[in-house]
C-alpha cells in the first residue's frame, strides 16, 4: 500500500497541538509543515506537523537544558499529549484507509464472482441454443428430403398416367 498522507483541518490541528494558528501558519510558510488549500479550508499534513512539533520541542529542550533552566512539567505533558493525539489521528486515518481498501476489495471480488456466474450461465445458454439450432437444421434437412421424395413420387405418378 502506498504511503497515504493524513490531512487534518488547520483548526483541528490548532486544537490538537495547543499552538496558536499564527505559529502554525509560520511553520507552514517555513516549509516545516506540509499543507494544502481546498477552497476556503487549509489542511495540514499530520505526519509533517508531528515532525515539526517534535523538532521544535527537541530544540526547546536542548536550549533549555543548555541554559540550565528547568522545564515546566505542564509544557512537557502538553507536548507529549499533543504528539500522542496527532499520532492517534494518523493511526485512525490509516485504519480507516485499510478498512476502505478491504471493503473495496470485497466488493470487487463479489462483482467478479457475479460476472463469472453470468458468463457461465451465458455459456450454457449459448450451448443449449447451438444444440437446438443444430436439431432444427437436421429437421429442416429431413423435411426437405421428405418433400423431395413426395414431390418426386407425385411427378412420377403424373408421368405414368
Amino acid at each position: 500500500m502506498e504511503n497515504a498522507t493524513t490531512w487534518v483541518e488547520l483548526e483541528e490541528f490548532v486544537k490538537l497541538s495547543g499552538l496558536d494558528e499564527a505559529k502554525i501558519t509560520e511553520l507552514i510558510s517555513e516549509g516545516s509543515i506540509k499543507s494544502k488549500k481546498d477552497g476556503e479550508k487549509t489542511f495540514v499534513d499530520a505526519t509533517s506537523g508531528v515532525g515539526a512539533l517534535v523538532k521544535k520541542v527537541e530544540s526547546n529542550l536542548v536550549s533549555a537544558d543548555m541554559s540550565g533552566k528547568e522545564l515546566d512539567p505542564v509544557f512537557v505533558e502538553k507536548t507529549i499529549s499533543t504528539i500522542l493525539g496527532l499520532h492517534d489521528k494518523v493511526i485512525s486515518a490509516k485504519d480507516e484507509t485499510i478498512s476502505a481498501f478491504k471493503n473495496e476489495n470485497s466488493f470487487l471480488k463479489d462483482a467478479l464472482i457475479s460476472m463469472q456466474e453470468v458468463y457461465d450461465d451465458d455459456k450454457k445458454t449459448m450451448e443449449t441454443l447451438r444444440l437446438e439450432l443444430e436439431k432444427a437444421r437436421e429437421e429442416i434437412e429431413f423435411m426437405k428430403r421428405k418433400y423431395r421424395l413426395m414431390w418426386g413420387k407425385v411427378a412420377n405418378m403424373t408421368e405414368t398416367k
